[in-house]
C-alpha cells in the first residue's frame, strides 16, 4: 500500500511511520515546509494548498493532525487553536482524497467524543457528551463527510491515552512518580482509557489493511482502568510508592479548565476491533507498563 501521513512528526505519526515501513507499505510525508527528502511532499492546510502529486497512486491517506491537548492551559486561544488544528487539516484532506478518488481515509479523533462517560462500557455506538471536547471531537469527526460522501472509507480512530516510553502520558508523570510525589488525582474512580504506542501503530495499520471497517473505532486497550488502578500499576512498574492524593481544587488551580478533563473519563472498550479479530499485544495495564517503562 501507498499511505500518505499527515503529522507524521508527532508521538503516533512517527512510530506509524516506522511501522508501516517494516511491514513493506510506501510511506509518503505531508510537511508544512519545503520538502526536502523523496518521501516528502508539502502542503499548507491554512490555504487548503497540496503538491500537485502528493495523494498520487495513494491508497489511503492517515490524518493525525492536531495540537496538544494536555500540553497548555486552555485560554481561549489555546482552545480555539485546538479545535483549527484539527479541522482545518481535516477538511483539507477530505475534500483532496474525495478529488483524487484515494480508497480510504483514517483520521484521528479520540475518546473525548464520549464526554463523562461514568463506569459505564461505553461502545462506538455511544452517543457523543456535550462538554468541549466532545463538541471538538464532532466537528473534527464532521469534517471528514467530504470523503465519505465520494464513497471513500473512513475511519475515525477514537485514540485514548497512549502509553509510550519516549513522550505522551507517561513522560511528565515519571518525573513526578521518581520524586515520590505521584498520586491518585481526585477521587480516582474516573476511567482512563489507555492503549500502549505499540498497539495503537497496529491498530492503526489494521483498520488500513481491513476493508469491512469503517466509521468510528476505539483506540484502547481491552481494559481499561480506573485512575486509582493505573496510579497503582504505575507505581509498581516504577518501583516508587503512590501515597498522595491531588484533591479537585488543586488541580483546578494548576490546570485551569483542563482539571476539569482530567476528573472525567470514559470506559471506552475497542468493540469493533475485537469483533474483526485484532488482537492487543499489550491486553492489560500491568502488560503494557511493563514494555514501556522498562
Amino acid at each position: 500500500m501507498r499511505v500518505v501521513v499527515a503529522g507524521s512528526s508527532g508521538l503516533i505519526g512517527t512510530s506509524l511511520v516506522a511501522g508501516l515501513r517494516a511491514a513493506d507499505h510506501e510511506v509518503v510525508r505531508l510537511v508544512r515546509r519545503l520538502p526536502t527528502a523523496p518521501d516528502e511532499r508539502g502542503w499548507d492546510p491554512e490555504t487548503g494548498k497540496l503538491d500537485a502529486d502528493a495523494l498520487d497512486g495513494a491508497d489511503a491517506v492517515v490524518n493525525l493532525c492536531g495540537a496538544g491537548v494536555g500540553d497548555k492551559r486552555w485560554t481561549p486561544e489555546r482552545k480555539r487553536l485546538l479545535v483549527r488544528s484539527r479541522l482545518r487539516p481535516t477538511a483539507v484532506l477530505a475534500e483532496a482524497v474525495a478529488e483524487a478518488g484515494v480508497p480510504v481515509l483514517a483520521n484521528g479523533s479520540a475518546v473525548g467524543y464520549y464526554g463523562d462517560a461514568g463506569p459505564k462500557p461505553v461502545t462506538e455506538a455511544a452517543p457523543p457528551g456535550d462538554d468541549f471536547l466532545a463538541e471538538m471531537c464532532k466537528r473534527w469527526e464532521a469534517a471528514t463527510e467530504p470523503a465519505a460522501n465520494a464513497g471513500v472509507r473512513v475511519v475515525l480512530l477514537r485514540t485514548g491515552l497512549v502509553l509510550s516510553p519516549s513522550g505522551g502520558l507517561l513522560g511528565p508523570l515519571r518525573s513526578v512518580f521518581s520524586l515520590m510525589l505521584g498520586g491518585r488525582l481526585g477521587d480516582g474512580t474516573q476511567y482512563m482509557p489507555w492503549i500502549s504506542l505499540d498497539d495503537e501503530v497496529a491498530a492503526i495499520k489494521f483498520v488500513l489493511e481491513n476493508p469491512a471497517i469503517s466509521g468510528p473505532v476505539n483506540l484502547t486497550g481491552p481494559a481499561p482502568v480506573t485512575n486509582a488502578e493505573f496510579t497503582k500499576a504505575f507505581a509498581e512498574a516504577l518501583g516508587r510508592p503512590a501515597p498522595w492524593v491531588v484533591p479537585s481544587f488543586a488541580l483546578r488551580i494548576v490546570l485551569g479548565e483542563f482539571a476539569g478533563e482530567a476528573l472525567k473519563g470514559q470506559r471506552a472498550v475497542p468493540t469493533v476491533l475485537e469483533s474483526h479479530g485484532f488482537s492487543f499485544q499489550h491486553p492489560s495495564i500491568n502488560a503494557a507498563l511493563a514494555a514501556v517503562v522498562g
